[in-house]
């Protein structure tokens, strides 16, 4: 059995770039001698190194770990090295639940938006909602694009855009009696951690499909269906935005939800 064995052979073995096994020498991990023609020749006594350098690679750790560890051997440091890739792993898998569940989240609300009934003007109690408030008008839809995001950073690792029918805008009550159908003058985010809220109570909600321009026959839809009722409409209305631009880009499969608190 031979001792020494070539870069090349080494690299087929161990299905290793030869770059990877320069890095490794530059680490100092391995310390291969100088054959003829100035190759790097591999003595069989490096091998176990090469063993250890794929077993950790393969759990995950790092190569300046692994040098680490390739330094300082022993029984209770392999114990505390295996037990520390154990964290990271338990970790890691708390993080992949918390994104599956926010995945299953996003899909339920999707899946939702295909049954939501359109056109159909509905009395709700709705219970008081926690939101984060951007005080900024806007006219165009593009603007409300760069308020959106703003609200994203309120508390950027849990809002979120796809898959979020909590997102919308306020229209005031007498914005809207005078026809201003889409004057907006904040933009909010409904979630728990929020620190405004939006008062609970009885709301009439119509949802509809296409452009938001529909406000103009939605909005006096609801507050003839007010009047008719003999509701006292308390706004603003909140315009939320079940499906948009950022789900489909076919307008048609746009879904917009009114909603104004009322009195009796």
């Amino acid at each position: 059995m031979k001792h020494y064995y070539r870069i090349g052979e080494i690299s087929s073995l161990y299905n290793i770039s030869s770059d990877s096994l320069r890095y490794y020498e530059e680490l100092g991990i391995l310390k291969p001698k100088r054959g003829e023609n100035n190759y790097r020749m591999y003595h069989i006594h490096d091998i176990w190194r090469l063993n250890v350098i794929r077993d950790l690679r393969e759990l995950g750790f790092s190569m300046e770990r692994i040098r680490e560890y390739l330094n300082n051997r022993s029984l209770a440091g392999t114990e505390a090295l295996l037990q520390e890739e154990l964290t990271v792993i338990e970790e890691k898998m708390q993080s992949l639940d918390a994104l599956k569940t926010n995945i299953e989240d996003r899909l339920e609300t999707l899946r939702d938006t295909r049954k939501q009934p359109l056109g159909i003007i509905e009395k709700k109690e709705i219970p008081e909602r926690h939101c984060y408030t951007i005080h900024s008008g806007y006219k165009l839809d593009t603007e409300m694009d760069i308020l959106i995001k703003q609200l994203l950073n309120k508390n950027p690792d849990k809002l979120y855009i796809i898959g979020n029918n909590r997102i919308g805008s306020v229209i005031p009550l007498e914005s809207a009696i005078a026809g201003h159908f889409r004057h907006y003058t904040d933009v909010f985010i409904i979630d728990k951690d929020g620190d405004e809220t939006i008062p609970g109570g009885a709301y009439l909600t119509v949802s509809y499909q296409g452009d938001c321009a529909q406000n103009a026959d939605y909005i006096p839809r609801m507050l003839n269906y007010a009047r008719e009722q003999g509701l006292s409409p308390e706004g603003p209305f909140l315009e939320l935005l079940w499906a948009d631009i950022h789900q489909s880009e076919k307008e048609q499969e746009h879904i917009t939800e009114l909603q104004i608190r009322c009195g009796e």
